[in-house]
């Protein structure tokens, strides 16, 4: 070989590994604006299904910008035409910014800025300016098809009563998040379980009888890791789960392409996964433990003694009991991630607002979906078959997702073998 092919080629080689970097680098520009995401929700205290619907359709706007670039993946609805120059990063952080001011206009100043630090060290050239277009081009593409997907059904609750009898006035939260049209589902009640069990039944008084004694705020048989458990997963939403995805996607060394589909299958599930709970949810209207205990002499139950001052350790959230959210939404995280990256995660961790001070950590992905379960019947919020109902159905939610959408080449071969 002369020494101008080997100086050729260790130039070759030595800008690839630097593109390469860059390339994986900038995998960071996904989880920037995931981060900002959660700010703006966090500040705005967002419900948690209208703030999941908005990150996954921030997401996949960023994943169909950024992949439609190779095509490394199927699309996730769009068919955009991308020149293979154009900047990834570039793409990225424009479809993010027009997603988000489109959820946000009144963020307007805060988003200008973040935009302005994405591309600030992107250089000035016509990659940047193709990718631009492209991200431009994404961002509308994907809220178009969200433009009449039922977010802004009107809330039309009505509590089941007798004339005239009082019933306490605060309106429960998310009765209308099952109207939004789901990313992954065919519909809201695709997964939807059967009903709970009798409250007679054997399965009733076991799991009553045990929420009473150890979900109570007086509980003597919590133990003080239960009870600590218990208040870490107090906070709930799309930042419970996040966080795991980026230490994931950082372990993985994933570059942007990948890490932007693992976050828009990510949030794409846990999107759905709070459409098929709330479906339940108000399809049952099953009481919670705290109505439960205190009226337990109606259920012809003499097993389930009645308690009339029984308190929860937390704040019992503002909805109906079966299933539970929480449960349903960390299971169908967990299984996407599974299928992407496999159980065993070496160690992730987390912190939490309701917890200061303390950082729970896993090495299992599924020990993380189970804790959450564990963690609201200590809290006195959910009984154990409705936790047990939301693991399945989060489950079937998370294996629809990662078996369906953004395939790649060899996955979509396998498939159809």
């Amino acid at each position: 070989m002369k020494p101008t092919s080997r100086f050729s080629i260790a130039v070759w080689i030595s800008g690839a590994i630097a593109l390469f970097a860059t390339t994986a680098a900038r995998g960071d520009v996904i989880m920037d604006w995931n981060a900002k995401a959660d700010a703006i929700a966090i500040d705005k205290q967002l419900p948690n299904a209208p703030n999941a619907r908005g990150q996954a359709m921030l997401h996949i706007a960023m994943f169909e910008a950024v992949n439609a670039i190779d095509r490394r993946y199927a699309p996730y609805k769009l068919n955009l035409s991308a020149d293979r120059s154009a900047s990834r990063e570039a793409a990225a952080a424009a479809a993010a910014y027009d997603v988000l001011l489109t959820l946000h206009p009144d963020r307007k100043s805060d988003l200008d800025a973040t935009l302005a630090a994405s591309l600030a060290g992107i250089a000035g050239s016509e990659a940047k300016s193709k990718g631009i277009e492209l991200g431009k081009q994404a961002a509308a593409g994907i809220i178009a098809l969200r433009a009449s997907d039922g977010s802004n059904t009107p809330e039309s609750y009505r509590p089941v009563t007798t004339p005239g009898v009082y019933v306490p006035t605060p309106t429960p939260i998310e009765s209308t998040s099952s109207k939004i049209m789901p990313f992954a589902m065919a519909s809201g009640s695709q997964f939807r379980p059967g009903p709970p069990p009798p409250l007679t039944s054997e399965t009733w008084t076991r799991d009553l009888n045990e929420i009473r004694e150890i979900g109570g705020s007086a509980s003597r048989k919590r133990t003080d890791e239960q009870t600590t458990i218990a208040r870490f997963w107090f906070f709930t939403g799309p930042r419970t789960y996040n966080p795991i995805v980026r230490q994931i996607v950082s372990a993985r060394k994933m570059d942007l392409v990948d890490c932007a589909r693992l976050y828009a299958l990510t949030s794409i599930a846990g999107t759905d996964a709070f459409i098929a709970v709330f479906d339940a949810k108000y399809a049952y209207n099953l009481w919670r433990p705290v109505t439960a205990i205190r009226n337990a002499d109606l259920t012809s139950n003499p097993a389930t003694p009645r308690e009339p001052s029984w308190q929860p350790l937390g704040t019992t959230p503002m909805h109906p009991e079966y299933p539970c959210a929480h449960c349903i939404v960390a299971s169908a995280v967990s299984t996407v991630l599974q299928n992407v990256v496999g159980n065993e995660i070496g160690e992730v961790t987390l912190a939490s607002p309701t917890a200061p001070g303390i950082t729970r950590k896993w090495t299992r992905l599924q020990d993380y979906s189970d804790e959450v379960s564990n963690a609201r019947i200590y809290a006195g919020f959910h009984y154990r078959f409705s936790t047990e109902t939301a693991k399945d159905m989060g489950k079937k939610i998370g294996e629809l997702t990662a078996a369906t959408l953004m395939p790649g080449a060899v996955a979509d071969a396998q498939r159809k073998r």
